[in-house]
């Protein structure tokens, strides 16, 4: 699994116009999954993400997490986060999980999330054609594989 996490001030994905998940403060987090990806890496990227500190702490260090903060979560599929760029100029989404693998673990990760987190987060819809707002604050952004957790 791959995340994206942006620390934001603001984030919202609308599909067809309409505002399907909104957040402030907290993580705006997109997901991409592979076909060899199960509970290990969710559980690993859950824990992962709800405890990292990059919110400021009293003296402007990034110092507490999204639990220490009241935080909320955004949550977004992005398959092409597994995009292969290495031959041509079109990419290849081969590693990329299809939807029958995908679906199930993405809500796993979603309830996952809401346990580590210990409320509701927020999401899109897997598979939708969906835009995506939000402003980043820092800039803060973390790029996390779980194949790389070892």
């Amino acid at each position: 699994m791959i995340a994206v996490i942006q620390r934001v001030s603001e984030s919202s994905v609308k599909i067809d116009g309409v505002i399907t998940g909104q957040i402030g403060n907290g993580l705006m987090v997109l997901l991409g999954i592979e076909e060899v990806d199960g509970t290990e890496d969710i559980t690993w990227l859950s824990k992962k993400t709800v405890n990292l500190r990059i919110f400021p702490d009293e003296n402007g260090v990034m110092n507490k997490s999204l639990l220490e903060t009241d935080g909320d979560i955004l949550l977004i599929s992005q398959f092409t986060l597994h995009a292969s760029t290495k031959k041509g100029n079109r990419p290849s989404y081969i590693k990329a999980a299809k939807p029958e693998i995908a679906i199930p673990l993405y809500e796993h990760f979603i309830n996952a999330l809401e346990s580590d987190l210990g409320k509701s987060i927020q999401t899109g819809e897997f598979g939708a054609d969906m835009k995506v707002s939000l402003v980043n604050d820092g800039p803060v952004t973390i790029i996390i594989d779980s194949r790389n957790r070892v």
